[in-house]
């Protein structure tokens, strides 16, 4: 693990244990270092030798954020053709997004 950052008063255990609290609030991993941040003043985990992702993972709270986003994309195209019924360029990513879903989830898996 790296040493933390010169400049920083927190250690690495406090920012670990802000992420556990983070995700367990159901916050995903790209909003834990947003927050991170923009309220604690970290710019990066990365520069305390940790990984947002890593340390959820190891305490159980994980979860794959990617797949939901694609999901999430899909309904509001979806929705959106339903509305635009010759916005075939939405229908299009659509189907695109639905292909990359199924590659993903192919991966999670195995």
């Amino acid at each position: 693990m790296a040493e933390k950052a010169d400049w920083s008063k927190i250690k690495p255990a406090e920012i670990e244990k802000l992420i556990v609290e983070l995700g367990r609030q159901g916050i995903p991993s790209e909003k834990i270092g947003l927050i991170l941040r923009d309220q604690h003043g970290i710019p990066k985990a990365r520069l305390f030798g940790l990984r947002v992702n890593k340390v959820l993972a190891k305490n159980n709270l994980a979860a794959d954020s990617e797949m939901k986003n694609v999901a999430k994309k899909i309904e509001r195209l979806k929705k959106h053709f339903a509305k635009n019924k010759h916005d075939y360029m939405t229908q299009r990513k659509a189907v695109m997004y639905a292909s990359q879903l199924k590659k993903m989830e192919r991966l999670a898996v195995k």
